[in-house]
């Protein structure tokens, strides 16, 4: 889908790296490296990004450190899409919605840091779930999805708070 709407493969691998997790971080010989491309095509695509606005750069001695701009009217737009790209909507809607008694929702791992991997670590926060269901919605959205997905049950978040994008959070009262 969004291969389709933007031809700069390094554009898109920079858009997930920066709006798939607010926090997520990157310079451009580390991003170079991580992407497996030349620093000028992502110079190029950090110019482009950043003089947009979408990106925001702090200088760290001589490198610049990049990261998104949530501050940008189109940022939760941004973000809503490549989240969609990524197969994160599909996900927590199928897993969440019918599982039953999910707390919280959280991606670990590759993705939480914006690296397309094929495989998705969940962690769930949940009581009283049926496994043998969640096995079958895992199948279920692995096919949807075209990635693979691995998940673990909690019943209550340990101590300290699990770190990953939350994208899911469900207040007990």
């Amino acid at each position: 889908m969004l291969d389709s709407l933007i031809t700069s493969k390094t554009r898109i691998k920079l858009l997930v790296k920066f709006f798939s997790n607010a926090g997520n971080r990157g310079y451009l010989r580390g991003l170079a490296e991580e992407f497996n491309e030349s620093t000028n095509s992502v110079r190029i695509e950090l110019n482009r990004l950043s003089e947009a606005g979408l990106l925001q750069w702090k200088a760290n001695g001589k490198t610049k450190s990049y990261q998104a701009n949530v501050s940008h009217p189109l940022y939760k737009e941004i973000r809503s899409i490549v989240s969609k790209y990524l197969g994160f909507d599909h996900l927590i809607e199928q897993v969440v919605s019918n599982l039953g008694n999910v707390q919280k929702a959280i991606i670990q791992g590759d993705y939480a840091e914006g690296k397309d991997t094929g495989t998705i670590e969940l962690t769930l926060i949940a009581e009283n779930i049926n496994l043998d269901y969640l096995q079958f919605l895992i199948r279920k959205t692995e096919d949807k999805i075209n990635r693979k997905l691995r998940v673990v049950v909690l019943e209550k978040e340990p101590q300290p708070m699990l770190s990953g994008l939350v994208v899911f959070e469900r207040n007990l009262v």
